[in-house]
Parts: C-alpha cells; structure tokens; sequence
C-alpha cells in the first residue's frame, strides 16, 4: 500500500463536568463524548524523499509543526525509528476551535493511517498511548463512538452506541479560547452539573429524549456570559424543533439533537435564511457498527 484515504470524524459532548483541578493547572472531567459524521479528510501517500509535506485546502492553515497533524507524523516517525517521507493533504471541513475535535481527530487519523500504511501493526492502546501525546482529545478520537472520558479525557470507557440520530451543529461567528474559558472556571460555583448516570441509563436504554434532557455542560457558565449570542442559538434550536440544544466543549459550536431528518433541515434553514450564519453543518451521531465499519475496516475513518 502506497497511499490511503481517511474520513477523520468530529465529536459533541452529550455531557460535560468538572470535577476537580490538579495542583498542575489541569481539570479533571467527567464526560460523555459522542463521535459524529461531519469530518476532514486525509490523503497520505509514501514518498521516496524523506520527510512531511503538508498541504490544506485553506491558506491560512499552518502546514509546519504548528499543524497537530504534522506534529502526530513527527510522533510517529519518531516511534517507527525510520527515516521515511510522507505527503499528506488535509481537507478540512470541521470548523476550527469550535467544540468539536476538529484538530484532535485530524491527528488520530494521521496516526491510524500510518499505522496501516506502513504496516507497524500498532495496537489501538499503542495508537492511544502516543496520541495522547498530541492532546487530551486525541485518543477519543481514536477509540471513537459513545465513550464516558475522565481523568482530564483520558482514561476512555466505552459505551453502548448512541441511537442514530439527527444533529444540526451552529457555530456562531466567534472563537472561543479553550484555556481562558478553564481559567475562568470556578468549580466551587458550579450551579448546574449534568447527571452522567442517568444519561449512561439513557443511552443504554436507547432513549434518545431522555439523553436530550439532561445533557448539560459546566463550561456554559463560563461561555454563555462572554458570548451570550451561545444561548441564542440553543434557544432558537429548542424553538425549531430540537429535543435537547448545548454548547460541545469550551464552545463556541452549539448543536441540537433531532427526531427527523426534515426536522433538522429545517432548523438548519431557519440559521442559514434568517440568521445569515455560515457555519451550519446537518450531520448525524455515528456508531462503529454503523454500515459494518469496525476497527480493522478501511472505513474506520
């Protein structure tokens, strides 16, 4: 195999708690993640000349170890042990710093794909264990599906998948920086903190309206004041005909969950016509299961 194509899948948070702050400045979460299929893309391909080439569909990407991907072939390469080269293009189409892993799951493909394009046969935990390396994110989006994270989102349980259902997510036209919304984290005046049990019951009973009522996220309390056009946008999903709206991570992405597929576009032309926002994406929860994809399947990302 010379080259190969990945699909490298998003994420929402269904829940979202913090429950304790370590003397080195990191969070201790507890959270329920679930993989979606809004994704980027990789094209890897072996080169005879050693070393990265990096090349992305927007200019104003970096394309140098500024790029989490980039930074995940140097992780690689360093394990491999081998002077090699690789060209990669990366084709973006997760909205960046916005909630959803788009950095994160950009690495994890890059890091599964190398795997199997040089045959290193690297076992899912080894893969883990040197994307955690890249970031916190990075080995959910490796495991991927309907996983509790804890720990500072790291230590990964999986779940049973989450009912196939509709999600329209709306990125508001800001960006939020994820280290100031923990800094400004007060965890002792958290007034809200999402009942993960009950949604853990919820997804095993498969009811998705139940998960849709309690998800809540800690991190609202930070963002939500800074940015309030975050509450806007959930109210005006609730009012369209979402079954549960929340912010996904630090934000500023907002997404809503949908009984039906006319449902969710319609809410999505609601943000598009009459609130003129670009960034509108209609996708839908994604299950390893889902159209016989498992780990050892091409269709894996």
């Amino acid at each position: 195999m010379d080259s190969i194509l990945l699909k490298a899948r998003g994420k929402i948070n269904l829940t979202l708690d913090v429950v304790g702050k370590r003397e080195n400045g990191y969070h201790d979460l507890r959270m329920i993640m679930q993989t979606i299929n809004l994704f980027d893309t990789l094209y890897i391909r072996k080169t005879k000349v050693p070393g990265i080439r990096l090349r992305a569909n927007y200019s104003w990407l970096p394309t140098d170890e500024k790029n989490i991907v980039y930074r995940a072939v140097q992780v690689f390469f360093d394990q491999l042990g081998q002077d090699v080269g690789v060209s990669i293009e990366l084709t973006k189409r997760i909205p960046v710093a916005a909630g959803l892993a788009g950095g994160s799951t950009d690495a994890a493909a890059a890091l599964i794909g190398l795997n199997r394009l040089f045959n290193t046969k690297y076992d899912m935990q080894k893969l883990m264990e040197m994307g955690f390396k890249l970031g916190a994110d990075v080995p959910f989006c490796i495991l991927r599906g309907t996983v509790l994270a804890e720990g500072i989102g790291e230590e990964l349980t999986p779940l049973p998948s989450m009912p196939y259902t509709h999600v329209v997510l709306v990125k508001p036209p800001i960006s939020v920086s994820t280290a100031i919304v923990y800094k400004n984290l007060d965890i002792n005046t958290i007034s809200q903190r999402p009942d993960t049990e009950a949604v853990i019951q919820a997804i095993k009973d498969k009811d998705v309206h139940t998960i849709a009522r309690n998800m809540v996220n800690v991190l609202e309390g930070v963002t939500i004041p800074m940015y309030p056009i975050i509450e806007d946008f959930k109210q005006d999903l609730m009012r369209h005909g979402a079954i549960g709206a929340m912010m996904s991570g630090s934000g500023s992405t907002v997404f809503g969950l949908f009984e039906s597929k006319e449902k969710a576009y319609a809410a999505a032309g609601y943000f598009k016509l009459q609130r003129n926002v670009r960034d509108v994406y209609i996708t839908t929860t994604f299950s390893k299961i889902q159209k016989g994809a498992h780990v050892n399947d091409r269709r894996y990302l």
